[in-house]
């Protein structure tokens, strides 16, 4: 995708990482990288003052079609956004289908989440937020339990959560997050998220019987999704190396209905106009427990997608409007969409890569998707056919796409360079991973925690406890050896994970 960069943007360009679709995506930063990076941009300030030039002497990326702050005509209004609806779209309907959510909320929860994300950015930022695919498992889990609306209620709970952490943020700055969440935590959680989901992928698929064959329908239909889906993965590119996820979808559909596997008895039912059925939550503290330790991964998503938005439109989002306003901004975002029934929020990659391959920027015709993903959350017969797709296709299509997350994960452990020769990041890497996969559960006083939950906090108490651990380069330095002063991490490329989703 072609990228505008400048000086200050190369680290982390260098370093986004490749997703399902087999496109750059940004990858999760050294936290003290950032705090760097703004202490880099106070000194091109001062550099600039010297010089007798001010911000608004620097001139947009070339060949930009419409800058972020620029609207369009109307009449392109409509087309410019809908790539952008289509890019988010397989993605979005994909959560609520995996967790027994209405489609038609969850795509008025984006699309309200966007325009909030908006509002409260101030029109700065042109960022799209849908479904996020690292909340599934707890979602599924809490559901089972409690009922849905106790995981929605673990929604809002998150989102309450990215309005503190924002606030600390702007209060304090965010070397703080370096100590908690550094890579050798992250990256063994998001290997957890993965492989905890992938019995569901491999259920739904019906490769998990005793009698498998491939003269089952099912299987079939399995099978040919993944098929599509890793081709489009491998092989398209432009806009739609982008929506793999959407061209499985749409493929494996396609395939069932000519098996005969698709009943359309409920597309005919339903009105051509209806209500999404929203749904208000309920509240636990339990339910809570088991959604909020998903946030390491997420919080560490969310700035990855906003350096790579830097790189991207060539501007500083961490500084301008700030990286507090865009966590507070995703923050409430999630939390308007567990108030209505909907998945969590997260920004999405896929609308970065349109706007890297379209050069169009504006957040207006950002704000026009949300729009027409509202509108179309009322259309009763679109929300009905989403929910005639049959379990096959969310299998194959799962198959990729929880193996892309565990995939994530470890790349975020060999691009941060994790030395697990030191004891320190072997047991903590080990804890969390045994954790999360073997399922421990815990329960502390009346809130119960089990599977990842338990291993993402153990990971964090562990990194903060136990000492840390020269390594052998650092040992030589200090004592006077030989070799070359290592390179610290402010210093190296931004390096970690941003998921899928």
């Amino acid at each position: 995708m072609p990228m505008s960069t400048n000086h200050s943007s190369k680290t982390s360009l260098n370093n986004q990482q490749t997703d399902v679709s087999g496109n750059r995506r940004p990858s999760m930063p050294t936290l003290e990288a950032i705090s760097q990076a703004a202490q880099d941009l106070t000194t091109q300030d001062r550099d600039r003052a010297s010089r007798g030039e001010s911000e608004s002497d620097q001139q947009p990326p070339a060949r930009v079609v419409y800058d972020v702050e620029q609207r369009p005509p109307f009449r392109q209004m409509f087309p410019l956004g809908l790539q952008h609806l289509f890019a988010m779209f397989g993605a979005t309907v994909l959560v609520p289908l995996l967790t027994h959510m209405d489609p038609s909320v969850a795509l008025f929860t984006a699309g309200a989440g966007t325009l909030l994300f908006i509002l409260i950015t101030q029109g700065r930022v042109p960022a799209y937020l849908g479904s996020s695919f690292a909340f599934i498992a707890p979602i599924t889990v809490i559901s089972q339990k409690y009922g849905l609306p106790y995981a929605l209620g673990g929604t809002v709970a998150v989102g309450l959560l990215y309005a503190v952490v924002a606030l600390i943020i702007r209060l304090i700055g965010i070397g703080w997050l370096e100590r908690v969440l550094p890579p050798v935590v992250v990256g063994p959680v998001v290997i957890v998220i993965g492989l905890g989901l992938a019995a569901v992928a491999v259920q739904n698929a019906g490769l998990s019987t005793a009698t498998v064959s491939l003269t089952n329908v099912n299987v079939q239909i399995a099978l040919f999704t993944l098929v599509v889906t890793a081709a489009a993965t491998g092989f398209f590119r432009g806009f739609l190396g982008i929506i793999p996820i959407l061209v499985g979808v749409a493929g494996g559909y396609l395939f069932a209905i000519l098996r005969g596997a698709v009943d359309f008895t409920p597309v005919q039912r339903a009105p051509w106009l209806g209500l999404p059925a929203f749904v208000t939550p309920a509240w636990s503290w339990a339910a809570m427990a088991t959604m909020l330790p998903v946030s390491v991964v997420t919080l560490a998503e969310h700035i990855g997608h906003i350096l790579v938005l830097n790189n991207v439109t060539s501007r500083d989002f961490l500084r301008d409007p700030g990286l507090h306003r865009t966590i507070l901004g995703d923050g409430l975002a999630t939390s308007l969409a567990g108030f209505l029934g909907g998945p969590p929020n997260t920004t999405y990659g896929e609308n970065i890569g349109v706007m890297a391959i379209t050069r169009v920027y504006s957040v207006w015709v950002i704000g026009a998707a949300a729009v027409m993903a509202i509108a179309l959350a009322f259309i009763g017969k679109v929300g009905a056919l989403l929910q005639t797709i049959p379990n096959p296709v969310m299998g194959g299509i799962t198959i990729v796409l929880f193996g892309t997350i565990a995939a994530a994960g470890l790349r975020n452990l060999v691009e941060n360079g994790v030395d697990f020769s030191r004891k320190r990041n072997l047991v903590i890497a080990s804890v969390i991973l045994v954790l999360g996969i073997g399922g421990a559960k815990l329960t502390l006083g009346s809130v119960h925690l089990e599977g990842m939950a338990v291993a993402a906090l153990a990971g964090v108490l562990l990194n903060l406890i136990m000492p840390g651990e020269k390594s052998q380069a650092q040992m030589q330095v200090r004592h006077g050896g030989g070799g070359d002063q290592p390179t610290s991490p402010s210093r190296t490329a931004c390096r970690g994970v941003a998921m899928a989703k």
